[in-house]
């Protein structure tokens, strides 16, 4: 994320203002250390519980500056949202073009990318008025997005992360991902941070952390009852990362009716 420090710490602290508390108690991390090799598990803090729209298909969820921006899909029905990440109400919603399968987003200055499934583009928003701009061509399906300095992060729902110019799209490298030494498919929604890639695995309850450099899972976040209202459906699955600062995120999931304000403690 590229929003300043001291924006998110408004945020952050309008959130707690504006937002009750609740949620699955945290539960404690174990106390048998982690074989070498192994990525360690981690549980989600929940911190507090925010609004969130219950006809979302999220896709994309990510903060910059003051506003929260998210993703929807499924064909005719994507939208590229902007939100308010204190409540969760929708500030601006508009919809794909051409009725495109709209996937994960991420900001880039003043534009947004917005991945499609299987369409075979991306689409550069004009963020300020949720336009579209112009379209790029990509290889492959599209999952998830994230920026990571100079370079997009994209997930194809296979086991491989695929890097890409910010600027024309075109791809410029990829890595493998494993997680204890096997390859680990269905990597979804991305969020970059600090040079690390997040990522949700589809239908599951994990949330893995990246080492873009090897593609290694070096933690694991279990975050299986963190909606209870889940249960046994498996399409209202986990799918939304947003970086607050620090330690702490916002996570979702597709026609959830709640985000939660979380924080990720680095495992022992």
């Amino acid at each position: 994320m590229y929003a300043s420090a001291a924006r998110r710490a408004a945020v952050v602290l309008l959130a707690v203002a504006t937002v009750s508390c609740g949620g699955p108690s945290p539960t404690a991390q174990s106390d048998t250390p982690t074989p070498p090799g192994v990525a360690p598990v981690i549980k989600p803090v929940v911190l507090a519980e925010i609004p969130h729209d219950a006809t979302a298909w999220t896709q994309g969820l990510e903060l910059n500056g003051e506003s929260l921006y998210e993703g929807t899909g499924i064909i005719g029905k994507s939208q590229v949202r902007e939100l308010d990440p204190a409540t969760g109400a929708v500030r601006r919603a508009v919809p794909a073009p051409n009725d495109y399968y709209g996937e994960g987003i991420t900001v880039v200055d003043d534009r947004i990318w917005e991945l499609t499934w299987r369409d075979g583009v991306a689409i550069e928003w004009d963020k300020a008025t949720l336009t579209p701009v112009r379209e790029a061509p990509v290889d492959g399906e599209g999952w998830g997005l994230c920026r990571d300095g100079d370079r997009l992060v994209r997930s194809d729902g296979t086991d491989r992360l695929r890097f890409h110019d910010p600027v024309t799209f075109a791809e410029t490298g990829s890595v493998n991902v494993t997680r204890d030494g096997q390859p680990l498919r269905s990597l979804n929604e991305l969020e970059c941070v600090d040079g690390q890639v997040w990522a949700n695995v589809w239908h599951s309850n994990d949330i893995v952390r990246i080492d873009p450099a090897t593609g290694r899972v070096t933690t694991v976040v279990d975050a299986a009852g963190l909606w209870p209202g889940q249960g046994d459906d498996r399409e209202k699955v986990l799918n939304g990362i947003a970086h607050l600062g620090g330690d702490e995120y916002l996570l979702t999931g597709k026609y959830w009716p709640t985000m939660y304000r979380v924080r990720l403690d680095p495992p022992d």
